[in-house]
């Protein structure tokens, strides 16, 4: 797993360095359990360039990658809170916008935090989606960008693979959600104990979820949904090796998924292809094929008719109704 952390020279520092500490502190938690599939976590400064990046407070910090390289990708982007105003800033990095637009085209799931979900709705991917950002910038937020769901009660919000965060102590109990889930429930709890001696609220109380799923309380289920989630692309994916991935018989891991969730783990695989594929088509300019084989399909034609089954209507009619929708909405604002 690949998670990349913004650099950017107007950043609050502390935002930057409590979500790298956190996610690092819970890579070497991983690896002293000597948990294989979650200790090879990856973090990766990144900046517009390699040059090292200096505040006026006299802290430095060195990136590891640039924003050039066109075939780098990310599973996790994490978007640092900005100084003061957030509007010059993301007037002068319109090449970091696009970024994270392209990198949420393959699949980042992109945090952000206070101001810095400036950048985010900048790129418009928050369009019509539920967002967050610090308080004192609820309605400048709102001016620029009227055509997103701001939710000024909320300390989090989360839209799909878009999450936003208020404040830096809501940016740790965010990071503690994505631990929880990508690498478990005792890393997230030992975070909490050695980096937050106050009793933190529960994510779920402070957050707003677009598309809240069914709680359960199989905690080995929840792994394989993430599992499902982060590798939709992959065309093959079988019931027999996902069970022994989690150390189960492939009748009891059909039981057990099916006992938590309500639907079988193929179903569910399905269902979450054919929401990403959704949203890949309201949101981004990728063309049917392209959209397809991020989704896991090979075959177009099949994709095609998967969807239709689904929804109705072929990829490209859905496409041309949300985005009709959309211009509507927008020149109505």
């Amino acid at each position: 797993m690949k998670i990349a952390y913004l650099v950017l020279e107007n950043m609050l520092v502390t935002s930057f360095f409590n979500a790298y500490e956190l996610m690092f502190a819970a890579r070497m938690k991983a690896k002293s359990e000597r948990d294989n599939h979650t200790a090879s976590i990856n973090l990766y400064k990144v900046a517009n360039t390699l040059q090292p990046v200096e505040f006026a407070s006299g802290i430095s910090v060195q990136p590891d990658q640039d924003l050039q390289n066109p075939d780098e990708y990310y599973d996790m982007i994490f978007v640092p809170a900005l100084w003061r105003n957030p509007r010059p800033v993301v007037r002068n990095n319109p090449a970091t916008v696009q970024w994270l637009r392209k990198q949420w085209e393959h699949g980042a799931v992109i945090n952000a935090t206070g101001s810095g979900v400036f950048l985010v709705a900048e790129s418009g991917l928050l369009d019509n989606q539920a967002a967050t950002t610090h308080w004192h910038y609820f309605d400048a937020f709102s001016k620029d960008y009227p055509a997103i769901n701001l939710k000024r009660q909320h300390f989090i919000t989360s839209a799909g693979k878009l999450f936003c965060a208020a404040s830096i102590n809501a940016q740790t109990d965010l990071v503690l959600h994505h631990v929880h889930r990508f690498i478990g429930k005792s890393a997230s709890e030992h975070l909490s104990r050695h980096f937050s001696h106050e009793v933190r609220q529960p994510y779920d109380t402070l957050s707003f979820d677009q598309e809240k799923e069914n709680a359960h309380p199989d905690e080995v289920i929840l792994q394989a949904q993430l599992w499902l989630q982060n590798n939709l692309s992959k065309p093959q994916t079988t019931l027999a090796p996902l069970a022994k991935y989690f150390g189960m018989s492939t009748r009891n891991f059909s039981r057990r998924f099916s006992s938590a969730t309500g639907t079988t783990a193929l179903q569910y695989l399905q269902e979450q292809r054919h929401q990403e594929a959704k949203s890949l088509l309201k949101n981004s300019d990728l063309n049917i094929s392209e959209i397809a084989f991020r989704v896991g399909y090979l075959d177009t034609s099949y994709f095609t008719k998967q969807f239709k089954k689904r929804s109705g209507v072929t990829p490209k009619e859905w496409r041309r109704s949300v985005r009709a929708k959309l211009f509507t909405l927008s020149n109505q604002l």
